[in-house]
């Protein structure tokens, strides 16, 4: 008799959330973040690669080597009892391997899905489709080999990000990603609403979006058939605003109203 161990169960409760109805991702940047993101109500976290790096001292953009990566993602994975699924970025390395390597060492660190990027570098260009579904069909294999068949692995190109391209080239990766094994399509930039039905309707992947300040609500994204929202380095950026903004009163002012309304130690502490 088969047994669905705690990792299955973990991937098998991130796929159905986004096959349920509309998954909302605000995103964590480390184990604190991630659990004070639990316990407002979050039914799985998502990691930022972006606030990942932050919190180690460097910028975005594969900075990380894959084991400094992967002990983050480590950390968050203990922090909760949630399904985490982990922004891998582009797999710390260009080839199908390095792809299938880091997949094998995160689910190894517990995680239930990985977000994998089409990017060769922040801003472009983009591996080729070709280039691209095989690496993810190294991390679809890898996932297997390492007894997680499950893990969700959501495709992410940059197309929209970077404007290299329109709706039709983001078709043409998501037939490709689908065939490689991808599980779902994650395509930041895209905010057009009408865009998004179009691509919703045109594609098996579930499509995930990034919601950013001033532009559409959930409500909005889940009328035109996206199935998972995340918010990239949105909630980062506000923790760290919040504390510069606290920082500068105490300096210029010598006061500290920025506090007000702050979580208490004990509450935090508490999480832990």
């Amino acid at each position: 008799m088969s047994t669905t161990t705690p990792a299955r169960e973990r991937a098998l409760r991130l796929r159905g959330l986004v096959e349920e109805g509309v998954l909302v991702l605000p995103n964590a940047w480390d184990a604190g973040s991630a659990a004070v993101i639990a316990s407002a109500g979050a039914q799985a976290i998502a990691t930022t690669s972006g606030g990942a790096s932050w919190s180690l001292g460097m910028g975005d953009g594969q900075r990380m080597d894959r084991a400094t990566a992967v002990e983050a993602a480590r950390r968050v994975v203990a922090a909760v009892d949630l399904p985490v699924t982990i922004d891998a970025e582009g797999g710390y390395g260009p080839l199908p391997s390095d792809v299938a390597a880091t997949v094998t060492a995160l689910v190894g660190a517990g995680a239930a899905g990985v977000n994998l990027e089409d990017s060769t570098a922040v801003g472009g260009p983009l591996f080729t489709v070709a280039e691209q579904a095989e690496r993810l069909r190294a991390a679809r294999t890898a996932a297997a080999d390492a007894g997680l068949p499950e893990l969700l692995v959501n495709a992410r190109t940059d197309v929209f990000l970077f404007g290299l391209g329109g709706l039709d080239d983001v078709l043409v990766r998501a037939a490709a990603y689908a065939e490689a094994g991808a599980d779902g399509l994650f395509v930041p930039g895209l905010l057009n609403l009408d865009d998004l039905a179009e691509l919703c309707k045109r594609t098996s992947l579930p499509v995930n979006v990034m919601a950013v300040a001033g532009g559409p609500t959930v409500a909005e994204f889940a009328a035109t058939g996206v199935r998972r929202i995340s918010v990239g380095t949105g909630l980062a950026q506000l923790a760290y605003t919040a504390a510069r903004r606290a920082a500068a009163e105490l300096l210029d002012a010598g006061t500290l109203t920025e506090l007000d309304g702050a979580l208490g130690f004990g509450d935090l502490n508490g999480l832990y």
